[in-house]
């Protein structure tokens, strides 16, 4: 039997390079992988269903899901995961404090964006800053003209404007049009310079340290889709894909634990690799359902709770359902 000639849109990480340069197969398939931004891989994914194995934004795959509209499953494999506490950034002579936003405009690139539902949460659930207690102005972050990559319904009470045509949200930050700006990426341009621009948390990371102690929660990104269709044909798809994911994880991790030459450009992994694996666990970066469950329902409880979502979701309802369980020798 031939194997499946599939095209794969992934980002180039660590824990994806084992299936990039094939020391990692993923059995009954021949990829042709292409690495791309996150940004393009979700809007030709989303937009025009153009790979059969991509990478996807968690929020927008709920979105689809949440309205029986989802062109791909996902399968438990979390290529993203960050604590999105560095992803607020506020006018410092401003905004002194979390609770200085109520009331107040932040720039977004797009609302539905899982970094912006993340960060929203956090604010909500620990600061009392409720989604509807701000104005969101929605705008690129280094380009003027962003679209939302898919069709919203928000709830009555969420203020969402777009931002004035040829302007940044960037830009606007660093002109103090925005009290606040929320994105997986930095301001860009002049806001990178401006003195007067910077963390809503002046140490980002001990807040977040303090977050995942009291909640056990490390926020997952990206989920990867497999187109429906593919999945209908060959069930078998959606294992052999996870399994490879897997596997590719393990030899990165494997990789970063010998120090004998430091597989990343940056000083002192050995002591950042001990400090997260005290904090968070030797298996810090798990995939599948089972030990990520407390994070997943949190999340899918805010993505609802912020009307995005058209129902609130299980979680067993959310991946392929081969992947709730996985085989163990």
């Amino acid at each position: 039997m031939s194997k499946l000639q599939l095209s794969v849109a992934l980002g180039d990480y660590d824990r994806t390079r084992a299936l990039l340069d094939g020391n990692v197969q993923i059995d009954g398939v021949d990829p042709v992988y292409m690495t791309l931004s996150p940004e393009e891989i979700f809007f030709r994914a989303f937009r025009n269903k153009e790979f059969d194995i991509s990478e996807m934004s968690f929020s927008s795959y709920l979105v689809k899901a949440s309205q029986g509209q989802n062109d791909y499953v996902a399968i438990p494999v979390f290529l993203s995961r960050a604590f999105r506490h560095t992803s607020i950034y506020v006018r410092t002579d401003l905004i002194k404090r979390p609770e200085d936003l109520k009331g107040k405009r932040i720039g977004i690139p797009e609302y539905q964006l899982t970094a912006i539902v993340w960060a929203r949460a956090l604010l909500e659930d620990d600061y009392g800053i409720a989604p509807s207690s701000v104005t969101w102005v929605r705008g690129g972050i280094e380009e003027p003209g962003r679209p939302e990559k898919i069709k919203l319904q928000l709830p009555e009470g969420i203020r969402l404007e777009n931002a004035p045509e040829g302007k940044t949200i960037s830009q606007m930050l660093s002109d103090g049009e925005l009290d606040g700006f929320i994105a997986p990426r930095p301001p860009a341009g002049a806001a990178s310079r401006n003195p007067n621009v910077g963390w809503l948390f002046p140490d980002p990371t001990a807040t977040a340290k303090d977050y995942f102690k009291r909640t056990g929660i490390f926020p997952i990104m990206h989920v990867v889709g497999i187109r429906k269709p593919l999945l209908e044909q060959h069930p078998w798809l959606a294992n052999a894909a996870y399994k490879a994911f897997e596997q590719a994880k393990s030899r990165a991790l494997k990789q970063l634990a010998d120090t004998s030459a430091t597989k990343v450009t940056l000083p002192f992994v050995e002591e950042q690799l001990k400090a997260a694996k005290s904090l968070m666990g030797e298996d810090y970066w798990s995939y599948g359902v089972s030990p990520n469950r407390k994070t997943l329902e949190a999340f899918v409880r805010h993505h609802h709770g912020q009307g995005l979502s058209h129902r609130l979701m299980s979680v067993d309802e959310i991946f392929h359902p081969s992947t709730y369980e996985t085989v163990k020798i």
